[in-house]
C-alpha cells in the first residue's frame, strides 16, 4: 500500500513536471507500447507467432484507448492534484488551527495556572482572613477583658480614694470643682455631684477662699505644686488643721486641665509642735531664771572677791583668793551659756579670745588643780618643761574649762598616787604651740574603749569598785569639741592599770599684755551715776566699785522708782538692768527715750555675754555691759559716753548720739564704699539695689535651706557666696562678713556654726536694710 502511495505521487510529481501535454504523449506511447507488447505477448502465447496485423491492431487499439485513457488519467489526476492541493491548504489550515490550539491551550493552560496560584492566594488569604478574624475577635476579648478590669481598677482606685482619710479633689481651670472623694464630701458637706460645678467661695467662708484662691492662682501660674498649712472647717463647725498640696496635671497632650489637691489633717501634729514649742519656751524660760538667779551669788562672789583683791592678804591668801575670783569668772561665763538655750542646745558656742598673762594662767591653774588633789588625799605637781610667754590671745574661759574637766577626770579616777601636768610651749614667729600633758596614776582606760569616750554621753563600763568614778559622759565630748573649736586637739594615751595621760595641744597668736585700766581709772571725772538694779547684792558690789572709782551712786530698786527718781535729781549716767520686778529696762529706755528731757547715756546691764550690742542700742540704750560689773567695762563705757558731762547738754547729747549712729552704721555698713558709690551716682541707684537685693535673697535664703537640710556643703558654700556678693554690692558688711564665714567650709568647727551664721543672716539682713536705708536717708539730708 506504501509503494501503491509512492507511484501514485510519483505519477502526480511527473505530470507536474512534464505539464500535461508533454505528458499525455508520454502516457500515450507508453499505452502504446504497452497494447503491443501485451497483444504480442498474448499472440504469441495463444498462436506462437506474430503477424504485422497484430502489431497494427495492437498499435490502432493502443491509439483509439489511448486519448481517453489519457483524458481520464489527467483529469484524474488534474482532480487529484486539485484535491491533494486543497488536502495541502486544508492541512495548512489545521496546522495553522493546531497552532491556534496550541497557543489557545498553551494560554488556557497559563490562564489555569495563573488561576490555580489565585485560588491558592485567595485560599490563603482566606486563611489569613479567618486567623485576622480570629486575633480580631482574641483582640476584642482582651479589649472586653481589659475595659473589665480598668473597670475593676477604676472601681478600687475609687475605692481607695474615697476610703483615704486624707482629702482629694480636682478643680479645672476656672477654678470649679470636678471631682472629689469621701473625706471631702465629709468636710464640705456635700457630694459629689453636688459640689461638681462649684467654685471654693461657694464652699468654703470668705477668709479660707481667699487663701484658697491664692494658692490655686499661684499653683496655675507657675505651673508647680505648692504645699501649705491652713484651718478648715467641717460643715458641724469643727475646725482642722490641714496640710494642703496642690499640683497641676495635664492631658496626654501637654495641655492643663486643671490642679489636683490633697490635705492631711495634722491636728494633732500641730498641737504637739506647739506644746513642743511651749515646752521647749518654758524649759527656756525655766533654765534662764535659773541661771539668772544662780548669777546673783556668784556675781557677789565676784564682786567681793575683786574687792578683797584690793586688800592686804598673804602671798597664800592672794593665791586662793584669784582663783576663787577667776573660778566664779569662768563659772559665770558657763552661765551665759545656759542662758543662750537655744545654742546651748545645738552645740553652738562661740569663742572670745582675748590676751591672756599665760604665766598668771598656769598659775591659777597650779592653784585650783592642786586643790582638787589635795581633797582627794593625791600628790600633785606642774612642771613648765619650757619657758611660756608673758601674753597670748585665747579664749581663757574655754581653756580652763578644758583643763579643768580633764585634771577632774584625772583626780576622779585616781585612787591612789598622783596626778601631774606638764606644760611647755613651741615658739615659731608669732605664734605660741601649746601642749599641756595631764598624767594620772588611775585605773586606765580599757583599749577597746579609747575611741568611744569622746562621745557625747558615753561612760566607761568599770567594775563595781569604780562606781563613784562614774560621770555624765559629757565632760570630754565638749572638752574636745571646745578644742577643736580653737584649732586645736586631745588626744591620749592609756594603758588600764597603769593610768592615763589626756594631752591637749593648740596654736595661738602671741600678743601685747592688756592695758592696765588703772592709769585710766586716774585720769576719768566723777560722775552722778543712776543704778537701777533689784538684786541687793548686785547693788552693794556695783556700789563699792563705783564708789571706789570716785563715783557717786543713786539707787533704784524698780523701774517706778527710777522714772521717778530721773527729772528730780541730774544725772551723768544711767545703768539699767534688764530684769526688774514691774518693768524691763528697755521699758525704761523706751519711756525716757519719748519724753521730752534732755537724757543722759543709757546703758544695759545684762546677765548674759555681750556679743552684739546692735540689738541693745536698736531698742533705746546707747551701750551694754555685762554682770558682773568689771573695771574695764565701767571705765570703757565712761570714756566712750560720759567723759564730756561737765560740757554743754546739748553738745553731749549730740555728739552721743552720732557717736551711737556711727557706731552702729560703721558695724553694719560698708561706710567708704557707699560714701564714694553716692558721691558719684547718686542714692536713687542704691534704693534700687536694695529693691533687688530684698527681691533675691528670699529666693537664695530657700535654696540655702535646702542645702542645709540636705547638707550639702558645696551648695551652702555656693548660695553663701552668692550672698556674699549681694551684700557687698549694697554695703552690707555684717551680712557679707558672716556670709563669707559661711562659704568657708575650710574654717575650723565650720558644721558646728553654720547653722547659727544662716540664722544670722535670715534674722539680720533686713534690719541691716532699714539701717541701710536709715543711712541713705541721713546722708542725703546733709
Amino acid at each position: 500500500m506504501k509503494q501503491i502511495k509512492l507511484l501514485a505521487q510519483y505519477y502526480v510529481d511527473l505530470l507536474v513536471k512534464l505539464g500535461i501535454v508533454r505528458f499525455s504523449m508520454l502516457l500515450a506511447l507508453a499505452l502504446v507500447a504497452l497494447a503491443v507488447i501485451v497483444q504480442v505477448g498474448i499472440t504469441l502465447f495463444l498462436n506462437g507467432t506474430v503477424h504485422d496485423s497484430d502489431i497494427v491492431r495492437s498499435v490502432f487499439f493502443g491509439l483509439l484507448i489511448t486519448p481517453w485513457a489519457v483524458y481520464f488519467l489527467s483529469v484524474v489526476v488534474d482532480q487529484l492534484e486539485e484535491s491533494r492541493q486543497r488536502l495541502t491548504k486544508l492541512v495548512s489550515k489545521l496546522e495553522e488551527m493546531r497552532s491556534r490550539d496550541m497557543e489557545l491551550n498553551r494560554q488556557l493552560t497559563d490562564n489555569i495556572t495563573q488561576l490555580n496560584l489565585e485560588i491558592e492566594e485567595r485560599k490563603r488569604a482566606e486563611e489569613a482572613r479567618e486567623e485576622a478574624m480570629v486575633d480580631l475577635e482574641n483582640e476584642v476579648y482582651q479589649r472586653e477583658k481589659a475595659q473589665v478590669e480598668l473597670a475593676e481598677q477604676t472601681a478600687l482606685l475609687r475605692s481607695f480614694i474615697d476610703a483615704s482619710p486624707d482629702l482629694i479633689y480636682y478643680r479645672n481651670e476656672k477654678g470649679k470643682f470636678s471631682g472629689c472623694n469621701k473625706a471631702m464630701e465629709e468636710l464640705t458637706g456635700k457630694t459629689e455631684s453636688d459640689l461638681v460645678g462649684l467654685t471654693p467661695w461657694d464652699v468654703y467662708s470668705e477668709d479660707v477662699a481667699s487663701k484658697v484662691v491664692e494658692t490655686d492662682q499661684q499653683v496655675f501660674d507657675n505651673s508647680v505644686s505648692l504645699t501649705y498649712e491652713q484651718w478648715l472647717e467641717y460643715k458641724d463647725g469643727r475646725k482642722a488643721y490641714f496640710e494642703l498640696r496642690k499640683l497641676p496635671f495635664y492631658a496626654r497632650d501637654g495641655r492643663r486641665l486643671g490642679l489636683v489637691g490633697f490635705g492631711r489633717e495634722i491636728t494633732e501634729r500641730k498641737r504637739y509642735q506647739d506644746a513642743l514649742e511651749k515646752a521647749s519656751q518654758d524649759k527656756t524660760a525655766f533654765i534662764s531664771t535659773i541661771s539668772h538667779e544662780l548669777r546673783t551669788p556668784l556675781n557677789g562672789i565676784v564682786g567681793l572677791s575683786r574687792m578683797l583683791l584690793d586688800t592686804k592678804l598673804s602671798e597664800e591668801q592672794l593665791g586662793y583668793l584669784r582663783t576663787i575670783h577667776v573660778s566664779a569668772i569662768t563659772l559665770g561665763n558657763i552661765f551665759n551659756d545656759i542662758i543662750d538655750l537655744d545654742k546651748s542646745d545645738r552645740s553652738r558656742l562661740s569663742l572670745m579670745p582675748e590676751p591672756v598673762d599665760l604665766p598668771d594662767f598656769v598659775s591659777e591653774i597650779d592653784n585650783i588643780s592642786a586643790l582638787m588633789a589635795e581633797q582627794k588625799g593625791l600628790r600633785f605637781s606642774l612642771d613648765r618643761l619650757t619657758s611660756l610667754p608673758a601674753s597670748v590671745k585665747v579664749d581663757a574661759t574655754r581653756l580652763r574649762q578644758i583643763l579643768w574637766n580633764l585634771v577632774g577626770n584625772a583626780v576622779k579616777f585616781t585612787k591612789q598616787g598622783a596626778v601631774n601636768v606638764t606644760v611647755s610651749c613651741d615658739v615659731e614667729d608669732d605664734t605660741a604651740y601649746l601642749q599641756f600633758d595631764i598624767e594620772d596614776s588611775g585605773i586606765g582606760i580599757p583599749e577597746d574603749e579609747v575611741s568611744k569616750i569622746f562621745a557625747m554621753y558615753y561612760q566607761v563600763q568599770q567594775g563595781e569598785d569604780n562606781l563613784h568614778a562614774v560621770g555624765t559622759g559629757i565632760g570630754l565630748a565638749v572638752s574636745r569639741k571646745l578644742a577643736r573649736l580653737m584649732g586645736g586637739d586631745i588626744t591620749v594615751d592609756t594603758e588600764i592599770g597603769e593610768g592615763s595621760t589626756f594631752t591637749v595641744s593648740l596654736a595661738v597668736p602671741i600678743c601685747e599684755a592688756a592695758v592696765n585700766t588703772e592709769v585710766v581709772i586716774a585720769e576719768q571725772s566723777p560722775l552722778h551715776i543712776l543704778l537701777v538694779e533689784d538684786i541687793e547684792l548686785n547693788i552693794t558690789v556695783a556700789v563699792n566699785l563705783l564708789e571706789s572709782l570716785g563715783h557717786t551712786v543713786t539707787v533704784a530698786r524698780t523701774g517706778h522708782e527710777a522714772l521717778t527718781a530721773f527729772p528730780t535729781a541730774h544725772f551723768d549716767l544711767l545703768l539699767l538692768d534688764i530684769q526688774l520686778p514691774d518693768m524691763t529696762g528697755f521699758d525704761i529706755a523706751r519711756q525716757l527715750r519719748d519724753s521730752d528731757a534732755v537724757l543722759p547715756p543709757l546703758v544695759a546691764l545684762t546677765a548674759n555675754v555681750i556679743k552684739d550690742k546692735t540689738e541693745y542700742i536698736r531698742k533705746g540704750m546707747d551701750d551694754a555691759i555685762s554682770k558682773p560689773i568689771s573695771v574695764a567695762a565701767v571705765t570703757g563705757v565712761i570714756e566712750r559716753l560720759a567723759l564730756q558731762c561737765s560740757v554743754d547738754q546739748e553738745v553731749m547729747i549730740e555728739t552721743r548720739q552720732t557717736v551711737s549712729g556711727n557706731d552702729l552704721f560703721d558695724t553694719l555698713l560698708d561706710i567708704d564704699m557707699l560714701t564714694s558709690y553716692v558721691d558719684i551716682v547718686g542714692a536713687a541707684p542704691v534704693y534700687q539695689s536694695i529693691e533687688m537685693f530684698e527681691q533675691v535673697m528670699p529666693d537664695y535664703l530657700k535654696i540655702l535651706d535646702s542645702n542645709m537640710m540636705a547638707k550639702d556643703q558645696d551648695g551652702i558654700a555656693s548660695e553663701a557666696h552668692k550672698i556674699k556678693g549681694a551684700a557687698g554690692s549694697i554695703g552690707l558688711k555684717h551680712i557679707q562678713k558672716v556670709a563669707q564665714k559661711a562659704q568657708s567650709p575650710e574654717l575650723p568647727a565650720w558644721w558646728e556654726n553654720i547653722t547659727d551664721w544662716v540664722d544670722e543672716i535670715k534674722e539680720g539682713y533686713s534690719h541691716d536694710l532699714n539701717v541701710l536705708r536709715q543711712w541713705l536717708d541721713n546722708y542725703q539730708a546733709k
